[in-house]
């Protein structure tokens, strides 16, 4: 096959998963609204639906990718997608909130495995000159379906009722799930090292791990687990303690979390094989670019998720007027990739990132301060503000993670900046219900309960003020990024 056709095969690849569950997020922010109505949930418990998913795929996907390079990414991939169909179809049948947070989970198991370090394949395709356009390419699609999915999940609400934004994604994640098995996909050839469709490995580290053990101990199980572990009880102790206050629970909680996160770190540095490479880390540019994905994103889906219950229960919208106000966000996701690409090219990544985040932390504090007004104007530039500035931190960090790692880290290298890209909105929104509950105290915790309009919009503006300086962390780390582009 011809240079030119499998790069196009790469991409395309790359952005099928990616656009997939970029979709199934988009559509179910505006869809939590009418479930927490229709099933009597509380605020809390919507709250799940998001976040245990993001810790399941959070805690996996490094996991996923060696599983990947270890067994094939056309096998894995498959086994994602069709996993991924069957648990929103599962969660569209689904008889309660219970049940929809437990599938929830199981469909971030599938959701790892539907994205295997995408990043490793573009990094051993494109050549260094032309890969910020290609990674260009690909968050201008995330940003597409991003687009599409509050119109599409709000006219699907409004008209069908919030179940039917489940079975959106189940046909096309069927099709492409029995494709991949039917047609296999031709391996990038690089120099010295094995592509896999979950990322580059070494010849050796192909070879490698044939026994029994090996394999366990290369797939970092316990790594993830301890992983899964810190995270859920870290955001379960955030959500709860506004609500129950400081109890014998809360506080077992944050001690689990804080445990299960020091067993992390202590397992990292004494596995033979821990779950991220100690010397994929040693970057100092790579560290840098994911800490600002870490921030960023963190601010951004507090923000969205804030964003959809000030729009449906202060404002009265319906689903599908709430994606129309949200539409300039993901229009400039969409528009302004390719800008950040020449930006960066021009400019340099300490110097994007730094003006990303500042028009991040501009929008957000424009968002906190806007008044009731169905058509207010500073609310479409707040959100023209955030898509812009998200979506060029995307693109630069994602650029500068995937230029620094070598061929042989690269497929870890993208499945950690995947990583970071849900634990980011997984704490993000746990930190968002933690100021709106302490803010205006009594009714999220109750079953079935709603806040009052005066109640909740009061507690908007500090949360997103709040929201505005957790992405205000993010420059030192703007700042620690390289000054030009790598060569």
């Amino acid at each position: 096959m011809r240079p030119g056709h499998h790069r196009h095969l790469t991409l395309a690849a790359s952005v099928t998963g990616e656009v997939i569950v970029a979709l199934d997020g988009t559509v179910l922010t505006i869809a939590q609204p009418a479930l927490q109505r229709d099933l009597h949930a509380s605020f809390a418990q919507v709250q799940w639906t998001s976040t245990g998913y993001l810790i399941a795929v959070a805690a996996l996907l490094v996991l996923a990718g060696r599983l990947g390079d270890r067994y094939g990414h056309r096998e894995v991939f498959a086994a994602g997608t069709l996993g991924f169909a069957a648990t929103s179809a599962a969660i569209a049948l689904a008889p309660g909130i219970g049940w929809i947070v437990g599938l929830r989970i199981a469909q971030g198991l599938f959701g790892a495995l539907l994205q295997p370090a995408t990043l490793g394949m573009l990094r051993a395709a494109f050549p260094a000159d032309r890969l910020a356009m290609a990674i260009a390419v690909r968050s201008g699609a995330i940003g597409l379906a991003a687009a599409a999915g509050p119109l599409v999940g709000g006219a699907l609400t409004a008209h069908f009722g919030w179940r039917s934004v489940f079975l959106l994604n189940v046909a096309p994640a069927l099709a492409i799930g029995v494709a991949a098995l039917a047609v296999r996909m031709p391996a990038p050839r690089d120099t010295g090292a094995v592509c896999t469709g979950a990322g580059v490995g070494t010849g050796a580290e192909a070879g490698a791990g044939a026994s029994a053990g090996g394999r366990t101990a290369r797939l970092g199980l316990t790594g993830a687990c301890l992983l899964a572990a810190a995270l859920a009880c870290l955001v379960n102790t955030l959500v709860e303690v506004p609500r129950t206050g400081w109890t014998v629970g809360t506080a077992l909680g944050l001690t689990a979390a804080v445990a299960a996160g020091g067993a992390f770190v202590q397992h990292q540095r004494v596995a033979a094989h821990p779950l991220i490479p100690r010397h994929v880390l040693a970057s100092g540019a790579l560290t840098a670019a994911l800490a600002v994905l870490l921030a960023a994103s963190a601010a951004m889906f507090g923000a969205l998720f804030v964003g959809s219950y000030f729009l449906q229960e202060v404002l009265a919208l319906d689903p599908l007027q709430s994606g129309l106000r949200v539409l300039p966000l993901a229009v400039m996701m969409v528009v302004g990739a390719p800008v950040a690409a020449v930006l960066l090219r021009r400019q340099g990544p300490r110097r994007t990132a730094l003006a990303a985040m500042a028009l991040l932390s501009s929008g957000m504090l424009l968002l906190a301060g806007v008044d009731r007004s169905v058509a207010s104007p500073a609310m479409a530039v707040a959100f023209l503000m955030l898509g812009a500035g998200f979506g060029t931190v995307m693109v630069t960090a994602t650029a500068v993670v995937v230029q620094q790692a070598s061929a042989d880290d690269a497929g870890v290298s993208g499945g950690l900046k995947q990583t970071i890209m849900n634990i980011g909105p997984a704490l993000g929104i746990a930190l968002a219900t933690t100021s709106i509950t302490l803010i205006a105290p009594g009714l999220a915790g109750e079953v079935g309960s709603r806040w009052t309009p005066a109640a909740f919009g009061g507690a908007m503006g500090p949360t997103l003020l709040l929201l505005a300086a957790v992405a205000a962390l993010g420059v030192p780390a703007a700042a620690r990024l390289p000054s030009r582009a790598a060569a």
